[in-house]
Protein backbone atom coordinates (compact mmCIF):
# COMPACT_ATOMS: atom_id res chain seq x y z
CA UNK A 1 0.00 0.00 0.00
CA UNK A 2 1.75 3.10 -0.78
CA UNK A 3 1.90 5.90 1.69
CA UNK A 4 0.07 9.36 -0.05
CA UNK A 5 1.53 11.78 1.22
CA UNK A 6 -1.04 13.06 3.41
CA UNK A 7 -0.70 9.73 5.63
CA UNK A 8 2.86 10.08 5.90
CA UNK A 9 4.72 10.29 9.53
CA UNK A 10 8.36 11.71 9.71
CA UNK A 11 10.77 9.77 11.59
CA UNK A 12 11.31 10.56 15.19
CA UNK A 13 14.49 11.58 15.19
CA UNK A 14 15.90 9.56 18.19
CA UNK A 15 13.78 6.80 18.62
CA UNK A 16 14.55 3.90 15.69
CA UNK A 17 11.73 1.79 13.94
CA UNK A 18 11.32 -1.99 13.65
CA UNK A 19 11.09 -2.38 17.49
CA UNK A 20 8.12 -5.18 18.47
CA UNK A 21 5.16 -3.07 20.66
CA UNK A 22 2.90 -4.95 23.23
CA UNK A 23 -0.03 -2.11 23.89
CA UNK A 24 -1.88 -3.91 26.31
CA UNK A 25 -5.28 -2.64 27.98
CA UNK A 26 -6.36 -3.71 31.11
CA UNK A 27 -10.44 -3.25 31.17
CA UNK A 28 -11.28 -1.92 34.50
CA UNK A 29 -8.01 -1.18 35.72
CA UNK A 30 -7.40 1.80 37.88
CA UNK A 31 -5.62 3.18 40.79
CA UNK A 32 -6.78 3.62 44.26
CA UNK A 33 -5.97 3.54 47.99
CA UNK A 34 -5.14 -0.13 49.49
CA UNK A 35 -8.04 -1.38 51.35
CA UNK A 36 -10.05 -4.38 51.50
CA UNK A 37 -12.27 -3.06 48.75
CA UNK A 38 -9.55 -2.69 46.04
CA UNK A 39 -9.39 -5.72 44.48
CA UNK A 40 -6.19 -5.05 42.65
CA UNK A 41 -4.27 -4.58 45.63
CA UNK A 42 -5.74 -7.76 47.08
CA UNK A 43 -5.12 -10.05 44.28
CA UNK A 44 -1.57 -11.44 43.67
CA UNK A 45 -0.13 -9.02 40.23
CA UNK A 46 3.70 -9.18 40.60
CA UNK A 47 3.96 -8.54 36.90
CA UNK A 48 1.99 -4.76 37.33
CA UNK A 49 3.76 -4.28 40.92
CA UNK A 50 6.79 -4.46 39.30
CA UNK A 51 5.99 -1.70 37.08
CA UNK A 52 5.70 0.79 39.57
CA UNK A 53 9.16 0.58 40.92
CA UNK A 54 9.48 2.58 37.65
CA UNK A 55 7.57 5.40 38.90
CA UNK A 56 7.95 8.56 38.01
CA UNK A 57 9.80 7.59 34.78
CA UNK A 58 8.34 4.97 33.47
CA UNK A 59 5.09 4.71 35.30
CA UNK A 60 2.87 6.81 35.90
CA UNK A 61 -0.98 7.52 36.25
CA UNK A 62 -3.41 9.27 33.42
CA UNK A 63 -7.04 10.55 33.57
CA UNK A 64 -9.87 8.27 32.19
CA UNK A 65 -13.11 10.01 32.71
CA UNK A 66 -14.91 13.36 32.43
CA UNK A 67 -13.49 15.93 29.59
CA UNK A 68 -10.29 13.78 29.15
CA UNK A 69 -12.43 11.32 26.84
CA UNK A 70 -14.69 13.68 25.78
CA UNK A 71 -17.46 13.77 28.14
CA UNK A 72 -19.11 16.84 29.77
CA UNK A 73 -18.11 16.84 32.96
CA UNK A 74 -15.64 15.51 35.69
CA UNK A 75 -18.95 13.81 37.24
CA UNK A 76 -18.99 11.61 34.27
CA UNK A 77 -17.28 8.67 34.80
CA UNK A 78 -15.38 6.89 31.60
CA UNK A 79 -16.55 3.74 29.64
CA UNK A 80 -14.95 1.18 27.63
CA UNK A 81 -16.03 2.87 24.40
CA UNK A 82 -15.33 6.52 25.12
CA UNK A 83 -11.81 4.73 26.47
CA UNK A 84 -11.15 3.43 23.70
CA UNK A 85 -12.12 5.78 21.03
CA UNK A 86 -9.43 8.22 22.71
CA UNK A 87 -6.65 5.72 22.62
CA UNK A 88 -6.74 5.07 19.16
CA UNK A 89 -7.80 8.64 18.07
CA UNK A 90 -4.94 10.21 19.85
CA UNK A 91 -7.22 13.39 19.99
CA UNK A 92 -10.58 14.21 22.71
CA UNK A 93 -13.66 14.00 20.48
CA UNK A 94 -17.04 15.26 21.93
CA UNK A 95 -19.12 12.33 23.63
CA UNK A 96 -22.41 12.53 25.42
CA UNK A 97 -24.09 16.12 26.01
CA UNK A 98 -21.94 17.88 23.60
CA UNK A 99 -22.52 15.81 20.62
CA UNK A 100 -26.21 16.16 21.23
CA UNK A 101 -25.96 19.80 21.06
CA UNK A 102 -24.18 19.21 18.19
CA UNK A 103 -27.10 17.56 16.37
CA UNK A 104 -29.90 19.80 17.52
CA UNK A 105 -27.60 22.97 16.12
CA UNK A 106 -27.22 21.54 12.73
CA UNK A 107 -30.66 19.86 12.36
CA UNK A 108 -28.50 16.30 12.12
CA UNK A 109 -30.65 14.47 14.59
CA UNK A 110 -33.67 14.83 13.06
CA UNK A 111 -32.01 13.82 9.30
CA UNK A 112 -30.94 10.55 11.58
CA UNK A 113 -32.12 6.69 11.16
CA UNK A 114 -33.25 6.71 14.83
CA UNK A 115 -35.58 9.95 14.46
CA UNK A 116 -37.01 8.77 10.88
CA UNK A 117 -37.59 5.21 12.78
CA UNK A 118 -39.11 6.81 15.72
CA UNK A 119 -41.65 9.67 13.00
CA UNK A 120 -43.17 6.44 11.05
CA UNK A 121 -45.51 6.40 14.54
CA UNK A 122 -46.42 10.23 13.79
CA UNK A 123 -48.92 10.02 11.50
CA UNK A 124 -51.19 7.87 13.68
CA UNK A 125 -49.74 7.37 16.93
CA UNK A 126 -48.61 8.69 19.99
CA UNK A 127 -44.48 10.07 20.23
CA UNK A 128 -43.59 10.06 24.17
CA UNK A 129 -40.24 11.82 25.58
CA UNK A 130 -38.65 10.57 28.60
CA UNK A 131 -36.01 11.51 30.91
CA UNK A 132 -35.05 14.05 33.50
CA UNK A 133 -36.65 17.59 33.32
CA UNK A 134 -33.72 19.63 34.51
CA UNK A 135 -31.11 21.89 33.08
CA UNK A 136 -28.35 20.49 35.50
CA UNK A 137 -26.46 19.39 32.20
CA UNK A 138 -25.39 15.99 33.90
CA UNK A 139 -28.08 13.78 32.77
CA UNK A 140 -29.86 15.79 30.24
CA UNK A 141 -31.16 19.11 29.67
CA UNK A 142 -34.30 21.12 29.30
CA UNK A 143 -33.69 23.23 25.96
CA UNK A 144 -32.67 19.44 24.74
CA UNK A 145 -35.70 18.85 25.32
CA UNK A 146 -37.45 21.77 23.82
CA UNK A 147 -35.39 21.44 21.11
CA UNK A 148 -36.64 17.63 20.83
CA UNK A 149 -40.12 18.56 20.90
CA UNK A 150 -40.53 21.67 18.82
CA UNK A 151 -38.34 19.75 16.07
CA UNK A 152 -40.72 16.83 16.38
CA UNK A 153 -43.86 18.85 15.72
CA UNK A 154 -42.26 20.79 12.84
CA UNK A 155 -42.08 16.92 11.05
CA UNK A 156 -45.18 15.83 11.82
CA UNK A 157 -45.86 14.59 15.67
CA UNK A 158 -49.49 15.31 15.73
CA UNK A 159 -50.06 13.49 19.42
CA UNK A 160 -46.90 14.18 22.16
CA UNK A 161 -46.65 12.82 26.04
CA UNK A 162 -43.65 13.76 27.77
CA UNK A 163 -42.89 11.77 31.27
CA UNK A 164 -41.05 13.96 33.07
CA UNK A 165 -38.77 13.04 36.35
CA UNK A 166 -38.03 15.62 38.51
CA UNK A 167 -34.28 16.46 39.67
CA UNK A 168 -33.17 17.85 43.06
CA UNK A 169 -30.17 16.24 42.76
CA UNK A 170 -27.42 18.24 39.59
CA UNK A 171 -29.69 21.17 40.57
CA UNK A 172 -31.40 22.68 43.58
CA UNK A 173 -34.11 21.03 45.40
CA UNK A 174 -37.76 23.04 44.60
CA UNK A 175 -36.06 24.03 41.12
CA UNK A 176 -38.85 20.76 39.23
CA UNK A 177 -41.44 23.66 39.83
CA UNK A 178 -39.96 26.10 37.67
CA UNK A 179 -39.21 23.43 35.15
CA UNK A 180 -42.69 22.10 34.99
CA UNK A 181 -43.91 25.68 34.13
CA UNK A 182 -41.70 26.20 31.39
CA UNK A 183 -42.36 23.12 29.90
CA UNK A 184 -45.90 23.60 30.48
CA UNK A 185 -45.51 26.71 28.82
CA UNK A 186 -44.36 25.49 25.51
CA UNK A 187 -46.70 22.47 25.49
CA UNK A 188 -49.45 24.83 25.80
CA UNK A 189 -48.25 27.20 22.48
CA UNK A 190 -48.01 23.38 20.89
CA UNK A 191 -51.81 23.04 22.07
CA UNK A 192 -52.61 26.63 20.15
CA UNK A 193 -50.78 25.66 16.78
CA UNK A 194 -52.96 22.28 17.01
CA UNK A 195 -50.78 19.94 18.10
CA UNK A 196 -51.59 17.42 21.02
CA UNK A 197 -48.95 17.95 23.42
CA UNK A 198 -49.12 17.05 27.08
CA UNK A 199 -47.31 15.98 29.87
CA UNK A 200 -48.12 12.35 31.08
CA UNK A 201 -46.29 11.00 34.36
CA UNK A 202 -44.01 11.82 36.62
CA UNK A 203 -42.00 11.40 40.27
CA UNK A 204 -38.90 12.06 41.82
CA UNK A 205 -35.76 10.82 39.43
CA UNK A 206 -34.21 8.77 42.89
CA UNK A 207 -37.75 6.95 43.49
CA UNK A 208 -39.09 6.20 39.82
CA UNK A 209 -37.33 5.17 36.17
CA UNK A 210 -33.84 6.19 36.84
CA UNK A 211 -32.33 3.79 38.90
CA UNK A 212 -28.71 2.14 37.76
CA UNK A 213 -26.62 -0.63 37.96
CA UNK A 214 -29.06 -2.87 38.77
CA UNK A 215 -29.51 -1.59 42.11
CA UNK A 216 -33.22 -1.49 42.48
CA UNK A 217 -35.65 -2.77 39.87
CA UNK A 218 -38.92 -1.60 41.93
CA UNK A 219 -37.73 2.36 41.16
CA UNK A 220 -37.66 1.24 37.15
CA UNK A 221 -41.22 -0.47 37.51
CA UNK A 222 -42.70 2.61 39.53
CA UNK A 223 -41.86 4.66 36.20
CA UNK A 224 -43.42 1.60 34.03
CA UNK A 225 -46.33 1.14 36.14
CA UNK A 226 -47.15 5.02 35.22
CA UNK A 227 -45.55 5.78 31.72
CA UNK A 228 -46.86 2.21 30.09
CA UNK A 229 -49.71 1.21 32.52
CA UNK A 230 -51.22 4.73 33.49
CA UNK A 231 -51.26 3.64 36.86
CA UNK A 232 -49.65 5.34 40.23
CA UNK A 233 -50.89 6.43 43.52
CA UNK A 234 -51.37 9.87 42.99
CA UNK A 235 -53.63 11.08 39.84
CA UNK A 236 -53.70 15.31 38.63
CA UNK A 237 -55.23 17.08 36.28
CA UNK A 238 -52.08 18.95 35.24
CA UNK A 239 -48.36 18.15 36.01
CA UNK A 240 -47.66 21.87 37.90
CA UNK A 241 -50.65 21.25 40.32
CA UNK A 242 -48.90 17.24 40.96
CA UNK A 243 -45.41 18.75 41.60
CA UNK A 244 -46.47 21.14 44.04
CA UNK A 245 -49.21 19.37 45.74
CA UNK A 246 -46.47 16.48 46.39
CA UNK A 247 -43.84 18.66 47.47
CA UNK A 248 -45.71 19.63 50.60
CA UNK A 249 -45.86 16.14 51.87
CA UNK A 250 -43.52 15.78 55.03
CA UNK A 251 -40.15 15.04 54.28
CA UNK A 252 -40.61 15.39 50.41
CA UNK A 253 -37.99 16.58 47.86
CA UNK A 254 -37.78 16.58 44.18
CA UNK A 255 -35.54 13.10 44.02
CA UNK A 256 -38.22 11.58 45.61
CA UNK A 257 -41.38 12.80 44.59
CA UNK A 258 -43.64 9.64 44.31
CA UNK A 259 -45.28 8.18 40.84
CA UNK A 260 -47.78 10.70 39.41
CA UNK A 261 -50.23 10.21 36.20
CA UNK A 262 -52.09 13.12 34.82
CA UNK A 263 -55.75 11.92 33.89
CA UNK A 264 -58.48 13.80 32.09
CA UNK A 265 -62.15 15.32 33.20
CA UNK A 266 -63.19 11.87 33.33
CA UNK A 267 -60.44 10.27 35.37
CA UNK A 268 -58.86 8.41 32.47
CA UNK A 269 -54.60 8.66 32.66
CA UNK A 270 -54.24 11.14 29.11
CA UNK A 271 -50.83 9.14 28.01
CA UNK A 272 -50.51 5.47 28.81
CA UNK A 273 -47.39 3.94 26.06
CA UNK A 274 -49.40 1.70 23.90
CA UNK A 275 -49.37 -0.69 20.70
CA UNK A 276 -47.64 1.20 17.88
CA UNK A 277 -46.24 4.62 19.86
CA UNK A 278 -42.90 5.83 19.53
CA UNK A 279 -41.20 6.41 22.70
CA UNK A 280 -37.99 8.60 23.00
CA UNK A 281 -35.52 8.33 26.45
CA UNK A 282 -33.96 12.06 26.27
CA UNK A 283 -31.07 11.50 28.59
CA UNK A 284 -27.99 12.23 27.03
CA UNK A 285 -25.52 10.51 30.00
CA UNK A 286 -26.10 6.35 29.82
CA UNK A 287 -25.77 4.84 33.62
CA UNK A 288 -29.61 6.08 34.71
CA UNK A 289 -31.01 5.10 31.25
CA UNK A 290 -29.77 1.24 30.95
CA UNK A 291 -32.43 -0.32 32.84
CA UNK A 292 -35.33 1.24 31.73
CA UNK A 293 -34.58 0.76 28.06
CA UNK A 294 -33.49 -2.84 28.86
CA UNK A 295 -37.92 -2.87 29.92
CA UNK A 296 -38.86 -1.01 26.97
CA UNK A 297 -36.58 -2.80 24.44
CA UNK A 298 -36.12 -7.02 25.31
CA UNK A 299 -38.65 -9.26 24.54
CA UNK A 300 -36.79 -11.70 26.95
CA UNK A 301 -37.45 -9.71 30.41
CA UNK A 302 -37.58 -11.03 34.03
CA UNK A 303 -37.14 -8.25 36.51
CA UNK A 304 -40.61 -7.43 36.88
CA UNK A 305 -43.96 -8.03 35.71
CA UNK A 306 -44.33 -5.54 32.96
CA UNK A 307 -48.45 -6.87 32.48
CA UNK A 308 -48.03 -5.71 28.92
CA UNK A 309 -45.22 -5.30 27.07
CA UNK A 310 -45.94 -2.81 23.71
CA UNK A 311 -44.78 -3.09 20.31
CA UNK A 312 -43.45 0.23 19.86
CA UNK A 313 -40.82 2.11 18.10
CA UNK A 314 -37.60 2.76 20.73
CA UNK A 315 -34.93 5.36 20.55
CA UNK A 316 -32.71 6.54 22.53
CA UNK A 317 -31.18 9.80 22.53
CA UNK A 318 -27.63 7.73 21.89
CA UNK A 319 -26.97 3.98 22.48
CA UNK A 320 -26.55 3.92 26.49
CA UNK A 321 -24.18 0.49 26.30
CA UNK A 322 -22.18 0.11 23.78
CA UNK A 323 -21.42 -3.86 24.60
CA UNK A 324 -25.10 -4.43 25.01
CA UNK A 325 -26.06 -2.52 21.53
CA UNK A 326 -28.54 -0.92 23.63
CA UNK A 327 -30.98 0.51 22.71
CA UNK A 328 -31.17 -0.78 18.94
CA UNK A 329 -31.83 2.48 18.36
CA UNK A 330 -30.69 5.75 18.67
CA UNK A 331 -31.12 9.17 17.39
CA UNK A 332 -27.54 11.07 18.08
CA UNK A 333 -24.52 8.61 16.40
CA UNK A 334 -21.20 8.51 17.83
CA UNK A 335 -18.68 11.07 16.90
CA UNK A 336 -17.30 10.81 13.22
CA UNK A 337 -13.64 10.13 14.18
CA UNK A 338 -11.04 9.98 11.78
CA UNK A 339 -7.39 9.44 11.52
CA UNK A 340 -6.60 7.69 14.07
CA UNK A 341 -3.57 5.57 14.42
CA UNK A 342 -4.45 2.35 13.94
CA UNK A 343 -4.82 3.80 10.20
CA UNK A 344 -1.94 6.06 10.17
CA UNK A 345 0.24 3.04 10.96
CA UNK A 346 -1.29 0.94 8.59
CA UNK A 347 -0.22 3.72 5.92
CA UNK A 348 3.36 3.56 7.12
CA UNK A 349 4.04 -0.08 7.06
CA UNK A 350 3.51 -1.42 10.40
CA UNK A 351 1.69 -4.44 10.61
CA UNK A 352 -0.81 -5.10 13.51
CA UNK A 353 -2.17 -7.85 15.59
CA UNK A 354 -5.56 -6.89 18.05
CA UNK A 355 -7.16 -9.54 19.82
CA UNK A 356 -9.54 -9.91 22.44
CA UNK A 357 -12.36 -12.11 24.15
CA UNK A 358 -15.92 -11.31 22.50
CA UNK A 359 -16.93 -9.05 25.00
CA UNK A 360 -13.96 -6.62 24.31
CA UNK A 361 -12.91 -7.93 20.98
CA UNK A 362 -15.07 -4.43 19.51
CA UNK A 363 -13.44 -2.43 22.07
CA UNK A 364 -9.95 -3.25 20.70
CA UNK A 365 -10.54 -3.14 16.84
CA UNK A 366 -14.07 -0.74 16.14
CA UNK A 367 -13.90 1.46 18.96
CA UNK A 368 -10.38 1.97 18.74
CA UNK A 369 -10.20 2.84 14.97
CA UNK A 370 -12.93 5.45 15.49
CA UNK A 371 -15.99 3.17 15.11
CA UNK A 372 -15.34 1.38 12.18
CA UNK A 373 -15.15 -1.72 10.92
CA UNK A 374 -13.09 -3.99 9.38
CA UNK A 375 -9.23 -3.85 8.42
CA UNK A 376 -7.58 -0.38 7.25
CA UNK A 377 -4.88 -3.17 5.14
CA UNK A 378 -5.80 -6.35 5.80
CA UNK A 379 -2.22 -7.00 4.15
CA UNK A 380 -0.56 -5.92 7.31
CA UNK A 381 -3.67 -6.50 10.07
CA UNK A 382 -5.01 -9.86 11.78
CA UNK A 383 -7.88 -9.55 14.59
CA UNK A 384 -8.71 -12.55 16.46
CA UNK A 385 -11.92 -12.78 18.48
CA UNK A 386 -11.77 -15.89 21.49
CA UNK A 387 -15.28 -16.90 22.16
CA UNK A 388 -16.12 -15.03 25.78
CA UNK A 389 -17.98 -17.63 28.27
CA UNK A 390 -21.77 -17.29 27.41
CA UNK A 391 -24.89 -18.27 29.78
CA UNK A 392 -23.18 -17.30 32.79
CA UNK A 393 -22.25 -14.68 34.91
CA UNK A 394 -18.49 -13.78 34.92
CA UNK A 395 -18.27 -13.85 38.90
CA UNK A 396 -18.82 -18.18 38.22
CA UNK A 397 -15.41 -18.00 35.27
CA UNK A 398 -13.52 -14.92 36.71
CA UNK A 399 -10.57 -16.21 34.84
CA UNK A 400 -12.51 -15.25 31.69
CA UNK A 401 -10.23 -16.09 28.83
CA UNK A 402 -7.40 -14.01 30.21
CA UNK A 403 -4.85 -17.26 29.39
CA UNK A 404 -6.22 -17.43 26.38
CA UNK A 405 -5.73 -13.54 25.15
CA UNK A 406 -2.39 -13.74 27.05
CA UNK A 407 -1.01 -16.94 24.73
CA UNK A 408 -2.73 -15.56 21.65
CA UNK A 409 -0.39 -12.34 21.96
CA UNK A 410 2.44 -14.40 23.05
CA UNK A 411 2.19 -16.36 19.72
CA UNK A 412 2.08 -13.16 17.64
CA UNK A 413 5.12 -11.49 19.24
CA UNK A 414 7.28 -14.78 19.10
CA UNK A 415 6.08 -14.98 14.92
CA UNK A 416 7.98 -11.64 14.18
CA UNK A 417 4.90 -10.78 11.46
CA UNK A 418 3.43 -7.74 13.48
CA UNK A 419 5.35 -4.59 14.93
CA UNK A 420 2.40 -3.88 17.18
CA UNK A 421 0.62 -6.69 19.13
CA UNK A 422 -2.74 -5.24 21.13
CA UNK A 423 -4.87 -6.74 23.35
CA UNK A 424 -7.40 -6.00 25.98
CA UNK A 425 -7.85 -7.88 28.94
CA UNK A 426 -11.65 -7.64 30.05
CA UNK A 427 -11.50 -9.03 33.86
CA UNK A 428 -10.82 -6.42 36.05
CA UNK A 429 -14.18 -4.70 34.21
CA UNK A 430 -16.76 -7.82 33.52
CA UNK A 431 -15.99 -9.56 36.68
CA UNK A 432 -15.96 -5.78 38.63
CA UNK A 433 -19.69 -4.95 36.95
CA UNK A 434 -21.08 -8.41 39.17
CA UNK A 435 -20.07 -6.96 42.68
CA UNK A 436 -18.32 -10.34 43.47
CA UNK A 437 -15.55 -9.16 45.47
CA UNK A 438 -13.75 -12.44 45.89
CA UNK A 439 -14.21 -13.11 42.37
CA UNK A 440 -12.55 -10.19 40.98
CA UNK A 441 -9.46 -11.42 43.39
CA UNK A 442 -9.22 -13.94 41.00
CA UNK A 443 -10.21 -12.17 37.66
CA UNK A 444 -7.31 -9.47 38.29
CA UNK A 445 -4.59 -12.05 39.29
CA UNK A 446 -5.87 -13.93 36.05
CA UNK A 447 -5.27 -10.47 33.80
CA UNK A 448 -2.08 -10.08 35.55
CA UNK A 449 -0.76 -14.04 34.90
CA UNK A 450 -1.69 -12.74 31.40
CA UNK A 451 0.52 -9.85 31.26
CA UNK A 452 3.53 -11.50 32.05
CA UNK A 453 2.93 -13.90 29.51
CA UNK A 454 3.09 -11.48 27.07
CA UNK A 455 6.01 -9.46 28.96
CA UNK A 456 8.20 -12.89 28.77
CA UNK A 457 7.75 -12.64 25.11
CA UNK A 458 8.54 -9.16 24.82
CA UNK A 459 12.06 -10.24 26.61
CA UNK A 460 12.61 -12.60 24.04
CA UNK A 461 12.20 -10.14 20.79
CA UNK A 462 14.04 -7.17 22.74
CA UNK A 463 10.68 -5.33 22.34
CA UNK A 464 9.24 -2.71 23.79
CA UNK A 465 5.14 -2.66 26.56
CA UNK A 466 3.12 -0.60 26.78
CA UNK A 467 0.51 -1.35 29.66
CA UNK A 468 -2.88 1.02 30.47
CA UNK A 469 -6.20 0.45 31.12
CA UNK A 470 -9.42 2.43 29.33
CA UNK A 471 -11.38 3.10 33.19
CA UNK A 472 -11.38 2.45 36.71
CA UNK A 473 -13.77 -0.27 38.21
CA UNK A 474 -11.71 -3.82 39.99
CA UNK A 475 -10.07 -1.12 41.99
CA UNK A 476 -12.49 0.23 44.32
CA UNK A 477 -15.96 -1.95 44.69
CA UNK A 478 -17.35 -0.30 47.47
CA UNK A 479 -19.90 2.84 47.61
CA UNK A 480 -18.61 6.11 49.63
CA UNK A 481 -20.16 8.41 51.94
CA UNK A 482 -18.57 12.23 51.55
CA UNK A 483 -15.66 11.80 53.75
CA UNK A 484 -14.36 8.42 51.54
CA UNK A 485 -16.24 5.63 54.09
CA UNK A 486 -17.90 2.73 52.81
CA UNK A 487 -21.07 3.18 52.57
CA UNK A 488 -24.11 1.60 53.93
CA UNK A 489 -28.00 1.26 53.37
CA UNK A 490 -30.77 1.61 55.31
CA UNK A 491 -30.19 -1.89 56.77
CA UNK A 492 -26.68 -1.21 57.74
CA UNK A 493 -25.62 -3.65 54.76
CA UNK A 494 -22.06 -2.68 52.70
CA UNK A 495 -23.16 -0.98 49.40
CA UNK A 496 -21.15 -2.60 47.16
CA UNK A 497 -19.92 -0.43 43.86
CA UNK A 498 -20.85 -2.65 40.27
CA UNK A 499 -19.86 0.64 38.41
CA UNK A 500 -16.93 2.24 36.48
CA UNK A 501 -14.74 4.73 38.85
CA UNK A 502 -13.89 8.36 38.11
CA UNK A 503 -10.36 7.05 38.89
CA UNK A 504 -7.12 7.56 37.20
CA UNK A 505 -5.71 4.62 35.52
CA UNK A 506 -1.90 3.46 35.29
CA UNK A 507 0.25 3.75 32.01
CA UNK A 508 3.71 2.12 32.34
CA UNK A 509 6.45 1.44 29.22
CA UNK A 510 9.09 -0.80 29.31
CA UNK A 511 10.84 -3.80 27.50
CA UNK A 512 14.58 -4.30 26.43
CA UNK A 513 13.72 -2.48 23.04
CA UNK A 514 12.98 0.83 24.42
CA UNK A 515 15.77 3.13 24.16
CA UNK A 516 18.07 4.66 26.72
CA UNK A 517 16.82 7.60 28.32
CA UNK A 518 13.24 7.56 27.42
CA UNK A 519 11.01 8.69 30.14
CA UNK A 520 7.60 9.85 30.56
CA UNK A 521 7.33 14.17 30.98
CA UNK A 522 6.70 15.51 33.78
CA UNK A 523 5.24 18.95 31.78
CA UNK A 524 1.83 17.93 30.81
CA UNK A 525 -0.57 19.03 32.94
CA UNK A 526 -3.32 16.53 33.17
CA UNK A 527 -2.67 13.97 30.65
CA UNK A 528 -5.33 11.15 29.66
CA UNK A 529 -6.00 8.39 27.07
CA UNK A 530 -5.86 10.72 24.02
CA UNK A 531 -1.91 10.86 24.61
CA UNK A 532 -1.21 7.05 24.44
CA UNK A 533 -1.50 7.08 20.51
CA UNK A 534 1.25 9.83 20.00
CA UNK A 535 3.29 8.14 22.51
CA UNK A 536 2.74 4.41 20.74
CA UNK A 537 3.57 6.09 17.43
CA UNK A 538 6.87 7.39 18.89
CA UNK A 539 8.10 3.76 20.86
CA UNK A 540 7.36 2.96 16.48
CA UNK A 541 9.53 5.53 15.29
CA UNK A 542 7.52 8.30 14.26
CA UNK A 543 6.07 11.65 14.72
CA UNK A 544 2.57 11.94 15.71
CA UNK A 545 0.06 14.27 13.63
CA UNK A 546 0.52 17.94 15.11
CA UNK A 547 -3.33 18.11 15.87
CA UNK A 548 -2.77 14.72 18.28
CA UNK A 549 -2.30 15.37 21.80
CA UNK A 550 1.05 15.60 22.80
CA UNK A 551 2.69 12.41 23.60
CA UNK A 552 3.57 11.49 27.19
CA UNK A 553 7.55 10.16 26.49
CA UNK A 554 10.68 12.37 26.41
CA UNK A 555 14.23 11.48 25.12
CA UNK A 556 16.86 12.39 27.52
CA UNK A 557 20.23 12.58 26.14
Amino acid sequence: MATSSAWKLDDHPKLPKGKTIALIVLDGWGESAPDQYNCIHNAPTPAMDSLKHGAPDTWTLIKAHGTAVGLPSEDDMGNSEVGHNALGAGRIFAQGAKLCDQALASGKIFQGEGFKYVSESFETNTLHLVGLLSDGGVHSRLDQLQLLIKGSAERGAKRIRVHILTDGRDVLDGSSVGFVETLEADLVTLRENGVDAQIASGGGRMYVTLDRYENDWEVVKRGWDAQVLGEAPHKFKNAVEAVKTLRKEPGANDQYLPPFVIVDDSGKPVGPIVDGDAVVTFNFRADRMVMHAKALEYEDFDKFDRVRFPKIRYAGMLQYDGELKLPSRYLVSPPEIDRTSGEYLAHNGVSTFACSETVKFGHVTFFWNGNRSGYFNEKLEEYVEIPSDSGISFNVQPKMKALEIGEKARDAILSGKFDQVRVNIPNGDMVGHTGDIEATVVACEAADLAVKMIFDAIEQVKGIYVVTADHGNAEDMVKRDKSGKPALDKEGKLQILTSHTLKPVPIAIGGPGLSKGVRFRKDLETPGLANVAATVMNLHGFVAPSDYEPTLIEVVE
